[in-house]
């Protein structure tokens, strides 16, 4: 059983060596000297062509490498380890060779090698250049075994922060809607209609989910309308309209001055989401493609659910008359391919 630090990383002894030489003679004999000096991991081969598959099973990490071999030679094999040679945790390569040329050190250098043996090798030599290359692989190893802790606390951090920061805007879309939606049930539907429209029209996974989120609080600006216009039974007038309009800009002004982009894109549902197409809506009269696409979303999101709920105003529309009325404001009140898209869905699964 290796032994492990308490940074989970082995102990020297039991790094992995892996020795290559075409010679069994030279290979077995450094095999051989490295379980001497207390070496508990050393594989050896002769065949080149094993050594990139080797070093990939075996996560390597210590490689002892001749250079003058059948093909593939040394330099061939650096090659094909040239990832795990420059990546974070690198594989040490020491090269062994016959070779005094520089030529042929600058090529190995330059290939990825760290360190030489010249053959024939001291034993001494041998033993201090494997154990400083063991040393820094060993570091390297700890280093990346704390900043990948660090990484899993810090993601760990960041999603407490993250459910804590949606709970307190699912909470905040909630008290929007309590005072005219006791159940809150109406910003839910809202959501799950904005979501499954936005999957419709190809607005992207992460998008559709960051609109569903945000969508609920589309109508936070409620919270300042007065209850007497809220909870109104019959039609307003054309000042109360005027009044219960703000609720788009009061929203967007909650909703403001955040660094957090969710917020920024629920601040833009709040103040666009009563717009329209043919740029009759409120509250800046924006036309076309000048309404965000979460805004136009979200509005027939809106118009939809509202149309299948009673309100103190009316009764529930039966599903198959709400959608026909959705269909008919193609291009009036509503982007007309969302229409097209929506027409697509199971309505009945989103009353």
């Amino acid at each position: 059983m290796p032994d492990d630090d308490r940074n989970g990383v082995p102990a020297m002894e039991d790094l992995r060596i892996l020795v290559v030489d075409d010679r069994p003679e030279n290979a077995r004999l450094l095999e051989r000297l490295l379980r001497r000096w207390g070496h508990r991991a050393v594989t050896s081969t002769t065949r080149s062509a094993e050594v990139a598959e080797l070093c990939a099973a075996h996560d390597v990490d210590l490689l002892l490498l001749d250079l003058h071999m059948p093909q593939p030679d040394g330099f061939a094999v650096l090659e094909q380890l040239r990832g795990q040679i420059a990546a974070t945790v690198s594989l040490p390569v020491l090269v062994l060779t016959g070779d005094v040329d520089e030529e042929i050190k600058r090529r190995a250098l330059a290939g990825g090698a760290r360190d030489f043996l010249t053959k024939p090798f001291d034993q001494h030599e041998v033993r201090l250049r494997v154990r400083n290359l063991l040393e820094i692989r060993r570091l390297q190893l700890q280093q990346r075994r704390t900043e990948l802790e660090l990484e899993a606390r810090v993601a760990a951090r960041t999603a407490e922060l993250e459910e804590a920061r949606l709970e307190v805007l699912e909470r905040l879309a909630t008290a929007g809607e309590f005072r005219d939606d006791e159940t809150g049930e109406h910003q839910r539907r809202v959501g799950e209609t904005a979501r499954r429209l936005a999957d419709a029209v190809a607005a992207g996974e992460a998008a559709a989910s960051r609109i569903a989120i945000a969508a609920p609080l589309h109508d936070i600006g409620k919270i300042a309308i007065p209850d007497r216009l809220l909870l109104k039974p019959g039609r307003f007038t054309r000042s109360e309209h005027e009044v219960m309009q703000r609720h788009t800009s009061i929203g967007a002004d909650m909703l403001a001055g955040t660094s957090s982009g969710l917020l920024a894109l629920a601040r833009d549902i709040a103040l666009t989401h009563h717009e329209r197409w043919d740029g009759r809506g409120y509250p800046n009269r924006l036309a076309g493609e000048d309404i965000p696409l979460a805004g136009r979303i979200v509005a027939l999101a809106d118009v939809f659910d509202a149309l299948t709920h009673e309100r103190p105003y009316k009764p529930a529309w039966p599903v198959r008359d709400a959608v026909e009325e959705i269909k008919r404001q193609g291009g009036e009140q509503f982007d007309p391919e969302l229409v097209d898209a929506f027409a697509e869905l199971d309505h009945d699964d989103l009353v």
